[in-house]
């Protein structure tokens, strides 16, 4: 039982950082962006690349090294963010929904596609693959890498948090969210607040990306597609646009697959996963901590 209570936080933490994403996005502009999975997978090669420039690293010194590369995987991914949103979302932002909705599919096959056409189409193996030996607490076989790499994942997301609560970005995003009109009448510029909600919610999603291909030392240019579903998964169950929730929905899919998989086996996992969404949205549409919102017309 507590083994599984680990490996469901562990995955689940990476559900919550490309989840949260999503959530930005969505609350601010109401955008689905279908996309965002693909920037996971875009952080993923770009740590790929970086680190294979670096070229061969002492096993002393791979997680230093791991930690610095993820920070300018952020950097990178945030500013494929960026860029997506400026060229394919921008000049669609006041046309109607259906338009951005299938301009989103059509940047995930894009992004899909051409990493493809420049990576190739076969599996690469992570320059760097933290391992190590495991030792055992309440049961629960642990490594001391998979306490690193939930503990960022924690750090990350205990600062977006204080980013939206706490500073003066963060009121501009929440005003935004609730009334963009008025929000530009009062000062705001909200081209730029919503560029660098792009930036930081793609950065979320890249570092996602760079700790994955670390730990399974695997990645392809088609690891983005599901996991991006299970993010929007996890936005719906803990209430899409709400961040806390965001990070429970998270960390709660992650639970339901580690418990699914023990009970019905692992070929029925994502068939539990989208199972639990279409219960949300049938039992509580709004999500965990979502609120039922009427929309300014």
């Amino acid at each position: 039982m507590t083994q599984l209570i680990w490996n469901g936080l562990f995955v689940g933490s990476f559900y919550a950082l490309v989840a949260l994403g999503y959530s930005m996005v969505y609350g601010i502009i109401k955008l689905l962006n279908f996309a965002h999975g693909d920037l996971y997978m875009l952080g993923a090669f770009a740590g790929f690349a970086i680190l294979g420039a670096v070229g061969g690293v002492s096993s002393a010194m791979a997680l230093p090294l791991l930690l610095a590369v993820l920070l300018a995987t952020m950097v990178v991914t945030g500013l494929a963010g960026v860029t997506l949103e400026r060229i394919a979302y921008r000049p669609l932002r006041r046309a109607p929904r259906l338009s951005l909705l299938i301009t989103a599919v059509g940047a995930s096959f894009a992004l899909e596609y051409g990493m493809r056409a420049v990576a190739g189409a076969d599996p690469r193996v992570y320059p760097v693959r933290l391992g190590g030996t495991s030792f055992e607490i309440l049961g629960a076989r642990i490594t001391p890498q998979q306490l690193v790499l939930i503990g960022v994942a924690v750090l990350l997301m205990a600062g977006l948090n204080l980013l939206v609560t706490r500073t003066r970005e963060g009121r501009a995003m929440r005003a935004i969210a609730l009334d963009p009109r008025t929000s530009a009448l009062m000062g705001i510029d909200v081209n730029a607040v919503i560029s660098r909600a792009f930036f930081v919610g793609s950065a979320l999603a890249g570092a996602a990306g760079v700790m994955a291909g670390a730990y399974y030392g695997k990645i392809d240019f088609m690891m983005g597609f599901l996991i991006g579903l299970k993010a929007f998964t996890a936005a719906v169950i803990g209430g899409i646009g709400n961040i806390p929730g965001t990070m429970l929905g998270g960390l709660l899919l992650g639970l339901l697959e580690s418990f699914g998989t023990f009970w019905l086996g692992g070929e029925w996992r994502d068939v539990f996963a989208f199972g639990v969404l279409i219960l949300f949205l049938t039992v509580r549409p709004t999500g965990l901590l979502g609120e039922r919102v009427t929309e300014r017309v």
